[in-house]
């Protein structure tokens, strides 16, 4: 890969418009590949919640977790639980708990097929040592600029 400066200059590349670009560039990728299998990210988030879930997480549990993801918001993560549901992916009981049905359980492997794959991809090149090093960077900025980040 050709970097656009030298790494002198690269010093002086500002980190907010960098981590926008990788941002952009990452989400919009992902988004894209998950559209063609017929699902939104959100959506995917939801499904991954509630398959990795050691006990049945409710409705409010699962929201309440991934509204902050991306500024999603608490209404557009219901309506996107509310899509899984409609989907045929998640059923919800009297409770408000949450289980995958065997259609949802096998799009989730689907799904998460496809995340590996994209894993795959955006890692090629960078070494387990170079991702550390960016993401504990990328936490020190958030800690310096008084920002908050939380990502289960």
């Amino acid at each position: 890969m050709q970097y656009t400066h030298t790494d002198a200059e690269l010093i002086q590349q500002p980190i907010g418009y960098w981590s926008w670009a990788a941002y952009k560039a990452v989400v919009t990728r992902t988004r894209a590949a998950l559209a063609e299998i017929g699902t939104t990210q959100p959506q995917w988030w939801v499904l991954a919640q509630v398959a990795r879930a050691d006990t049945p997480k409710t409705r409010d549990e699962v929201s309440r977790t991934l509204r902050g993801y991306l500024d999603t918001g608490p209404d557009a993560m219901e309506s996107q639980i509310d899509a899984t549901v409609t989907a045929g992916w998640i059923t919800e009981d009297s409770s408000g708990h949450l289980a995958l049905t065997t259609e949802g359980s096998a799009f989730f492997e689907k799904a998460a097929a496809l995340q590996g794959d994209l894993w795959t991809e955006r890692h090629a090149g960078v070494s387990d040592e170079e991702y550390l090093t960016t993401i504990k960077a990328l936490q020190r900025f958030i800690h310096n600029t008084g920002g908050e980040a939380w990502h289960h």
